[in-house]
């Protein structure tokens, strides 16, 4: 298969839930879709009860920052509630050795590839440039400014090409972020290099206090293909649905077919970041009708339709997550605030004598502070 998409004509808003390819309705019935089931024929009840606790457990690390925030812990943190099905089914797609450029809001793509507790919460309380080497997960520090990922995942694209390996690079992206030059020039780029790139535009209904409906009048994956990019347009709350079309991605990145991008229909249920209330913006009845089509309790009915999600079960998943919810605390509480000097360090690869300079020179005006200090208590 060298395209899929679900694009209709008749499909004249953004906001469409319809018109989505979707394996797992809201009330846990199995669909059938001979374009997705291959791609997934191997997911059994086991595996998707690994799809569930990677869910639940990506919740409770979302609910333990939001928390954290509140009490002054943190600076700011980004929701990701609703958005699980998203970010865990695509990432369970990838390869190791596959580079993923997130997001600030990606919280599950860093869980399952493979970031420790401390990783989600360091950079938030200003204790780190980046809480991790990007290099030891595949994955790139968490991108605020709003797409310019994509055009970094185009670059490392494009290398991959160069370099002859069989790698894909993909992009993590919100629906305003279509709105930005940078997006559109990365597919521009992507279209006309045949790079190995996937776009997942992450469709959660609202950029900020913004609806969709101002990004766009027509469904967002509709705009891929007149960059030359096969597109998808997935139900977002859909786990298994968005690991079929992420392997289904992948697959026609790596097998030299070029880019491809999938276009998530979710929501944010709650607000864009902790400095947000969308109370101001949204309609309650809306937050409602989005709340049951919760991902997790989706794949939670499918399970239990086939006697396959036990009590046993969910205990064993609640604990898991409250460790990792009781570990992020820890991280957060426990961390060292750096001497204000370190700021330099982990700027550049090496060393060199512009920053001996700079070094010295902020060395001297920290020092100051405290002859400043000295020379009061003389007095």
């Amino acid at each position: 298969m060298t395209m899929m998409h679900t694009l209709s004509p008749t499909a004249d808003h953004a906001t469409d839930t319809d018109d989505v390819a979707r394996l797992i309705t809201p009330d846990g019935e199995r669909l059938a879709d001979r374009e997705l089931d291959p791609w997934v024929a191997d997911v059994d009840a086991e595996a998707l009860r690994g799809l569930y606790r990677d869910m639940t457990v990506v919740r409770r690390i979302d609910t333990e920052g939001v928390a954290l925030q509140r009490q002054g812990q943190l600076g700011l943190w980004a929701p990701c509630q609703g958005q699980e099905a998203t970010q865990v089914g695509t990432a369970r797609a990838f390869r190791a050795d596959d580079f993923v450029f997130p997001s600030y809001r990606e919280i599950g793509v860093g869980f399952v590839r493979g970031a420790a507790p401390a990783d989600f919460v360091l950079a938030w309380r200003g204790e780190a440039h980046s809480t991790y080497n990007p290099y030891d997960l595949n994955t790139a520090t968490p991108q605020i400014i709003i797409g310019a990922q994509a055009l970094h995942a185009v670059g490392y694209g494009m290398g991959i090409t160069f370099d002859g390996t069989d790698q894909v690079a993909a992009a993590y992206f919100g629906d305003g972020a279509t709105s930005q030059g940078d997006v559109n020039e990365a597919m521009v780029f992507a279209s006309s290099f045949r790079a190995p790139v996937v776009f997942v535009c992450t469709n959660n209904q609202w950029a900020i206090s913004e609806p969709v409906t101002v990004q766009a009048k027509f469904p967002i994956a509709g705009r891929a293909p007149g960059f030359g990019i096969p597109s998808l347009r997935v139900d977002g709350n859909d786990v298994l649905a968005c690991l079929a079309a992420m392997r289904w991605a992948t697959d026609h990145a790596r097998t030299g077919n070029g880019p491809v991008f999938l276009e998530a229909v979710t929501y944010r249920m709650g607000p864009h970041t902790t400095s947000d209330d969308p109370t101001r913006y949204r309609d309650k009845d809306e937050v409602e009708r989005w709340r049951r089509r919760d991902p997790l309790a989706r794949v939670e009915a499918l399970l239990r339709r086939r006697d396959e999600f036990s009590d046993e079960f969910a205990r064993d998943v609640a604990a898991e997550a409250d460790r990792w919810g009781a570990e992020v605390r820890a991280a957060t509480l426990n961390a060292r605030t750096k001497e204000p000097i370190e700021i330099l360090d982990h700027v550049y690869a090496e060393p060199h004598v512009g920053l001996d300079a700079q070094r010295a020179d902020f060395a001297a005006y920290l020092g100051s502070f405290s002859d400043a200090v000295a020379g009061g208590e003389a007095r």
